[in-house]
């Protein structure tokens, strides 16, 4: 497994060894959510940088789950069909998302590391 890479939406990325990258919700949001009771998949198409592409609902709330990168989304976790708790009990493995190819790889770079992303829950926190 690569480093993962984060959004300012936490979400977590991990590129996969075939050049797709995996998507999920960081532990941080869906603690934030708390109980996850649906998600709402994408379907397998192309996503814009910034689209919502899944949809996670909880006792709390029900919040987007964006595309970090333009790509085709070519699988998605059908296990959370039944079994969305998965977010909860295993957000950075078994409660994935999506997985896409994207349009351009090399951006996955800009996005967060790890001691930026906690940088940002940090902050969030103090605010």
């Amino acid at each position: 497994m690569s480093e993962l890479r984060f959004t300012e939406d936490h979400e977590w990325l991990r590129v996969e060894s075939d050049g797709s990258v995996t998507v999920g919700i960081t532990a941080y949001a869906q603690n934030a959510l708390g109980d996850v009771v649906y998600v709402q998949l994408p379907e397998l198409a192309h996503y814009d940088k910034g689209a919502e592409a899944a949809t996670v609902e909880s006792v709390k709330a029900a919040s987007g789950v964006y595309m970090p990168l333009s790509g085709e989304v070519v699988a998605v976790n059908e296990a959370l069909n039944d079994n969305p708790e998965l977010v909860n009990e295993d957000p950075l493995a078994e409660g994935w998302f999506l997985r896409f190819i994207p349009a351009n790889i090399d951006e996955v770079a800009a996005l967060l590391d790890q001691d930026a992303y906690d940088r940002l829950i940090k902050a969030n926190d103090d605010a």
